[in-house]
Parts: C-alpha cells; sequence; structure tokens
C-alpha cells in the first residue's frame, strides 16, 4: 500500500485537526494522580530502524495546568541506569525553542518551568529522547520471522518509551509521526493523515486521534501488513491488518468485526473512534484492546473463526475501557466486566438466550472457584494496587454478573437506556462504579445504593441452602432458603423458584418470584399437583451457590 499527500496538504489538515484536537473539553478533576496539571495532546515523532532496537523520539506534550504557581511537573519515563542497556535518556527539554532544566531518575522526568503556571493556562513542551525500550514497545521477530515493532502498553508500560502520564485517569489526544523503513506498514491510534516516501528508504507515517483517550490503549504497530477493508459501520470503515502469510486466514476470522461493530452501535451509541483495524501482533495478551486498534496475538489468527468471542470482547471494550475508562485501576471491573458482559450480550441478540445463558453458568462457576482462592476481595478490591493484581476473574466474570444482574433488577428497557446514558455522558472521560450507579437510578427510579454495595464492594455471594416440603391436603409448596455465606453479608436479591410437576417438562417450569432479605425465610404458595422437582434460579438471574432439597411432612 502506497499513498503519497503533498506536505502542504499533511501540514494543513494535520494543523487543523490538532486545533479540532485541543479544542475538546479537558477531562481532568481532582482526582487526577497529579492535581496540578492535565495532560492534553501528545504528538509523538519516532524514528525506528532496523539496524538497533534503539528508538529515536520527541515528544510534544501539552499541558494544562490546575493550579496557580506550578513551577514543575513530573512524567514517567523509565530511565537507562549507568550498567543497563535498556532505558530512555532525555537529551533536551525545552518550550517555544528555549531549553528548560530537568531531572531524570528512578523513572520520573521532572521538568522544570521558566515562570510559575497560571490556573487554566496551556502550554506545550518538547522532549527529546532516545533509547532501547525495556517493556511497552515490543520489538522483535514475529511467527514467520520478520522484524516487529508492537506498543504493548497496558497497564503502565507506556513509560518505557513513551514521556507521559502513565495512568488511566489523565487522557489525552495523540498523535504519531512513525519514520520507519519503506518495508514496513505502521497502523496507530486515530485516522491516517499522512504517508510519505522520504526518499531515502524510509517513510514517514502520521496518524492523529483528535478525542482523548488513555495511554494504556495509545499505540502504534509496525510491521509488513496485508491489510483489507472489511466494511463499514456508518462513517467507520473496519480493517484487518495481518502478517502477509497470514492474510487469508486473518482476513477470514476478522469478518465477524463488522458484525459485532454493528451490533454494538445500534444498541449502546456511535463507535467512539475514526476507524476499528483488527491487528495481528505480538501482543503479550490473546488480545489488546487498544483505541481504534485492537490488537490480537499472533496464534489468535488460526482461519477457523473460533474466536468470535475474543473479538467481540475486544472490540466492546472500544466503548467501555477505551471510550469510558475506570477512572482508577479499583474500578477495572467496568472495562472488563463489561466487555464480558456485553460479549454474551451479542451472543443473545445473535444465537439466542440458550447462548447467553450458557455463558451466564460458566462465568459463575468461575467466580465461585474464584472466591474459594481469595474470599477477601471485592469487585472492587481497595486493598489490591498493582492492577496486574486486580486482573482477576472477578472483574471479569463477577463484574458481567453484575451487569447481568441489574438488567433483571431494572428491566430491560431501563437497563438499555442507562447503558446509553452512560456511554454518552461520559464519553471520552472517566468514570467510577459510582457515576454508573447515578445513571443507573436515573434511568430505572430506583435506589440502588444497597445493590452496589453488596455486589460490588463486598466480597462473595449468596449461600442459599434449605428445603420444600408439599401438603397435599391444602396443594401448599412450602419453601425454606437461608443464607449461610460466612462473609456476614446479608444479601438482597428477587429469587425465581422453578417449579416442575410430575410430567411437566423441565425446560419449562412454572416460576414463583419471592424477594429474600433475611438470614433465615419460608415461603409458601399453592401449586397444581405434588412437584418432581422445585430448583432455585431455573432461568440463570443470579450469582449464588447451592440447593433445595426435599423434606418430609407439611412444611414448617
Amino acid at each position: 500500500m502506497k499513498r503519497f499527500l503533498s506536505s502542504l496538504l499533511s501540514s494543513l489538515l494535520g494543523s487543523a485537526l490538532l486545533l479540532l484536537a485541543l479544542s475538546i473539553p479537558a477531562t481532568g478533576d481532582e482526582r487526577l494522580p497529579n492535581p496540578a496539571v492535565d495532560m492534553i495532546h501528545y504528538r509523538f515523532h519516532l524514528t525506528l530502524e532496523d539496524h538497533t532496537d534503539q528508538i529515536r523520539g520527541r515528544a510534544e506534550i501539552t499541558v494544562r495546568f490546575l493550579q496557580d504557581s506550578v513551577v514543575a511537573f513530573d512524567l514517567d519515563l523509565v530511565d537507562r541506569g549507568p550498567e543497563e542497556n535498556t532505558g530512555m535518556e532525555v537529551t533536551t527539554v525545552s518550550r517555544d525553542g528555549t531549553e528548560l532544566g530537568f531531572l531524570h531518575g528512578d523513572d520520573r522526568l521532572e521538568i522544570s518551568l521558566a515562570s510559575p503556571s497560571e490556573a487554566q493556562e496551556w502550554r506545550t513542551y518538547t522532549v527529546n529522547y532516545q533509547g532501547v525500550p525495556r517493556d511497552g514497545l515490543i520489538i522483535a521477530t514475529n511467527r514467520f520471522g520478520d522484524r516487529t515493532f508492537f506498543g504493548d502498553n497496558w497497564p503502565e508500560r507506556a513509560r518505557h518509551w513513551l514521556p507521559t502520564v502513565d495512568h488511566v485517569s489523565d487522557k489525552a489526544s495523540v498523535e504519531w509521526v512513525v519514520t520507519a523503513p519503506e518495508a514496513y506498514e505502521v497502523v496507530g491510534t486515530g485516522r491516517l493523515l499522512e504517508r510519505s516516501d522520504l526518499g531515502d528508504g524510509t517513510e514517514l507515517t502520521h496518524w492523529i486521534c483528535r478525542v482523548p483517550v488513555a495511554t494504556k490503549v495509545m499505540v502504534i504497530g509496525v510491521a509488513r501488513f496485508a491489510m483489507r477493508n472489511l466494511g463499514r459501520v456508518g462513517q467507520v470503515p473496519v480493517q484487518a491488518w495481518v502478517y502477509p502469510q497470514s492474510r487469508e486466514e486473518g482476513f477470514h476470522d476478522f469478518e465477524l468485526a463488522e458484525k459485532a461493530v454493528r451490533f454494538f452501535t445500534g444498541h449502546i451509541g456511535p463507535f467512539p473512534y475514526a476507524k476499528l483495524a483488527n491487528v495481528q501482533s505480538k501482543t503479550r495478551y490473546g488480545g489488546m484492546e487498544n483505541a481504534s486498534n485492537v490488537f490480537y496475538s499472533e496464534g489468535a489468527v488460526r482461519g477457523d473463526r473460533e474466536n468470535e468471542g475474543l473479538i467481540v470482547h475486544e472490540i466492546a471494550h472500544q466503548w467501555f475501557g477505551d471510550s469510558v475508562t475506570e477512572l482508577d485501576w479499583t474500578h477495572l471491573w467496568l472495562s472488563e466486566g463489561f466487555a464480558t458482559y456485553f460479549t454474551h450480550l451479542y451472543n443473545e441478540f445473535t444465537y439466542g438466550r440458550g447462548r447467553l445463558v450458557r455463558g451466564m453458568t460458566r462465568d459463575r462457576d468461575v467466580v465461585l472457584r474464584f472466591h474459594s482462592r481469595r474470599p477477601e476481595l471485592a469487585l472492587v478490591p481497595h486493598q489490591l494496587t498493582d492492577p496486574n493484581e486486580m486482573l482477576n476473574r472477578n472483574v471479569y466474570q463477577k463484574g458481567g454478573w453484575l451487569l447481568h444482574m441489574l438488567r433483571r433488577q431494572v428491566g430491560d428497557e431501563a437497563f438499555w437506556d442507562g447503558i446509553r446514558t452512560y456511554y454518552r455522558r461520559y464519553r471520552d472521560r472517566n468514570a467510577d462504579t459510582e457515576d454508573l450507579r447515578r445513571v443507573m437510578e436515573q434511568a430505572s427510579g430506583q435506589e440502588l445504593e444497597w445493590f452496589f454495595q453488596q455486589w460490588a464492594h463486598e466480597p462473595g455471594h449468596p449461600v442459599l441452602t434449605g428445603g420444600w416440603s408439599f401438603d397435599p391436603s391444602t396443594g401448599m409448596l412450602t419453601v425454606n432458603v437461608r443464607q449461610t455465606q460466612g462473609s456476614g453479608t446479608l444479601f438482597r436479591f428477587p429469587l425465581d423458584i422453578g417449579v416442575t410437576a410430575h410430567g411437566q417438562d423441565r425446560a419449562v417450569p412454572r416460576v414463583e418470584t419471592v424477594e429474600v432479605s433475611r438470614k433465615d425465610q419460608t415461603f409458601s404458595f399453592p401449586v397444581e399437583g405434588e412437584p418432581e422437582e422445585v430448583n432455585l434460579d431455573p432461568h440463570t438471574w443470579l450469582l449464588f451457590q447451592g440447593e433445595l432439597t426435599r423434606v418430609s411432612g407439611k412444611g414448617r
């Protein structure tokens, strides 16, 4: 693929889009990691070469100062120690051509200001640096022996090759201006502005994303690629970028992506970025939801379309995790739980309710097993500080279960209304669990603090025991339910009780719904004929453990 734009057109268009990028509302608040500054825009000029793993970079960083009298601010950037061959070395820091003082050590770059700041003032600083990335930018050979460069920033690994505020709460728009040998194609965040032959065996590629994204999902991929446009959803092109040797398999697998984008666009809201590229890569994860270009592991491209769930999960992240981003890592479930449940919702829409039920049943088993190993952890794990440790079964499967039970609690209409409002309100911004709660309360007209407290902030789940008996003289079924979980939390929830009479199809039991809110409760209701089975949660709406047994006698 060779495309050439005149340098004049590229410059004018780049400038215009940069002004648009900088005109979006600033997203910082008092909960930023550094409350004195807010990163607005990054423009990274990177030079990549074949004969060395050393990169050369120039970062132009636009900062909004949130306070008066700031005299210095910090960026995250891994430094190179005296005995190390990896890490970055900063050569100069400047503003408007005037060099500034800086200190670079302990993986922090402190920039001294020439004059104190004024609140709400914007300034742009230039950092020149070079080095061999220890992590973050993966420079390696792919499965076919070809050299590649892939950004892999999650959770806070951008600092290994980019000077940034490397935290999910400080989002910024971003540009990539990459000079690389002409044998490579470059894919990056946002929209392609320019690809030009520089006449010396290298090409310059310029991508821009004019809406704020977190550093965890702003990346480039540089490799020999085969690229195909798979279709459009509205004005958004959906693409596949795969190794040439995987061309047929990759194009076949990633054709599924257009259907997923169409589903989420129709149910949630507009796709948040200028394009969606599905990229075969060297990411350490099975899939990585980088904004506007999802990176999949090399092995995920097989040509058998068995990875539809992975593709749908990563695409769901474009809305939740990338556009609406968790305010802090403790709210990671707002990313992973959403992507998990919205994959189930896609399956329900595409293949029917049975597929969702099977997925939720599997996920419930996963949550129960994880809780047996880590019983102290709530969905929002305030005692953890390492996002890698937070990336556990709770944030995926239990987060998905919270959303499933929330859907039952408020009803389908309010649930989808709340989801669309949540996306619209926090698009390109950060949110936490309380923000979601408030939106869902408004959508449903219900007070939901109790719901989020028990499912998001308390560890565990209901463990139910009890029994049932039938009195043939009255036709009454009596069911006793006891909460026996050891966490001390008493849960409140609607409980479906399925009753199957002799000769009745077990797949369609009669269902009675009761409200459980105490440790020990007994419910009675009339049934037609003696039950053969009495089961809890026959339609799979509750995260719980336990079952009922039949007891002799006529009830309690």
